[in-house]
């Protein structure tokens, strides 16, 4: 009896599900104010809650990639679920124990594994059921993560003022784990050697899926140069992003005299740029190429980084950040499938996890790094400045990484001659 084949747009709902809920780490700061002020902890100590979180979301993925290959979508998923579903239930238990090192604990390490998990097992899933439109379908699960912390802010802040900090985390983590759960369960690969319809792999259908450069185990990968080439490239490009959503408010006032009001309309409208730039850029790249797509993303940014300190105007300074949000986002979306290009979907989920070590690295780099250039230059000049050089360098490795994949394709190619010669 023939399988029945499951409908891959309710795997992208699916996916999109796990990652609105594991999102809500970015609203992390709606919970700094009512913690700092319920038990006069410091800011800065309450701030690095999220910072672990992010931390073991780097290293969680880098270590359980393996196990997503290995066990499959759905087990990931539920071994996602309930790491993220127990941190964030067990963040209430610390809230209600006054504890700051049980909300580490909480909400950093377990939540963090969660998240780590939960990020990339759904895009390793879609990257495989989408192979004509591999930017489009992780582009709509990771745009799910970025525009999380819109929708979970405004219900956070509600829940927080009519039932405490603690309940709200109890309702949610109950909440997110039915939602991560439930999609979990819809999860799975495609079967083998299948494709959308209409596709054909040597070229009898009507439309070919185009091959990729190679087909590589994680370990395999982390032995080549273009790893570390697509690694960097994305570590320079959150750096600078998270360094600048970390201080796009001060910096907004400072630079451009922007009202209070003002420069916070900014931040939330950074959120919906950050989502948007998710779906769009990926989207884009399935028609101009993940190579492309990178150079744009550094070209634009070096660019607006060398611009920022010199614009007067709000608008201006508004709109620049605009743009600035959407190719942060895009980075985020297009590199799973700019790495099902270069390394296959043998083992995507793992090299996706290791890949990410650089988002862990930028989230502890950017900001510390922003603050740092801020206090000793004592103006966000020299910090932009800083970062639209590292644009440059960024771009040059964008160019490089070129090389790596013409080489590729010239193998691609004295392959197929050798074998129609011994056919």
């Amino acid at each position: 009896m023939e399988q029945k084949v499951k409908n891959r747009w309710l795997i992208a709902l699916a996916a999109v599900g796990i990652h609105i809920s594991i999102g809500s780490v970015y609203a992390w700061s709606v919970f700094t104010k009512p913690i700092t002020t319920q038990f006069g902890w410091d800011l800065a100590d309450v701030t690095f809650t999220f910072s672990i979180a992010i931390l073991f979301l780097g290293l969680s993925a880098a270590f359980l990639g393996h196990y997503v290959e290995k066990h499959g979508p759905r087990k990931a998923g539920i071994l996602a679920s309930i790491f993220f579903g127990i941190g964030i239930v067990g963040s209430g238990f610390a809230i209600q124990m006054s504890s700051l090192p049980l909300l580490y604990l909480c909400y950093g390490v377990l939540g963090g594994i969660g998240l780590g998990v939960g990020y990339i097992t759904p895009v390793s899933t879609l990257v495989k059921w989408f192979p004509d439109r591999r930017g489009l379908a992780t582009g709509l699960a990771i745009m799910g993560f970025g525009f999380a912390s819109m929708i979970a802010s405004p219900i956070m802040n509600a829940l927080i003022n009519s039932v405490g900090i603690a309940n709200t985390f109890y309702i949610l983590g109950v909440i997110y784990f039915v939602v991560m759960i439930s999609a979990a369960q819809y999860l799975a690969p495609p079967p083998k050697g299948w494709l959308p319809e209409g596709y054909s792999a040597e070229g009898a259908g009507t439309k070919t899926i185009k091959q990729d450069l190679s087909q590589l185990t994680a370990n395999e990968a982390i032995k080549t140069r273009r790893f570390y080439l697509l690694w960097l490239m994305l570590f320079i490009n959150v750096t600078c992003g998270i360094a600048v959503i970390s201080v796009a408010s001060p910096m907004a006032q400072e630079m451009v005299g922007m009202s209070v009001a003002t420069a916070a309309l900014m931040v939330g409208l950074n959120g919906l740029f950050n989502g948007g730039g998710r779906i769009g850029w990926a989207s884009l790249s399935d028609y101009i190429g993940r190579p492309n797509t990178y150079t744009a993303f550094f070209a634009i940014q070096m660019v607006l980084f060398f611009l920022l300190p010199n614009l007067s105007n709000p608008v201006l300074f508004m709109i620049a950040m605009f743009i600035i949000m959407t190719c942060y986002g895009g980075g985020f979306s297009s590199i799973p499938a700019y790495i099902g290009d270069l390394f296959g979907t043998k083992q995507l989920g793992a090299i996706h996890g290791y890949i990410l070590t650089a988002w862990a690295a930028a989230g502890l780099a950017g900001p510390i790094f922003a603050t740092w250039v801020r206090s000793t230059t004592q103006s966000y000049t020299g910090t932009m400045n800083v970062f639209a050089g590292m644009f440059v360098v960024a771009f040059i490795i964008s160019l490089l990484i070129r090389l790596d994949i013409k080489k590729l394709k010239e193998q691609a190619k004295q392959k197929e001659k050798s074998v129609e010669l011994a056919g």
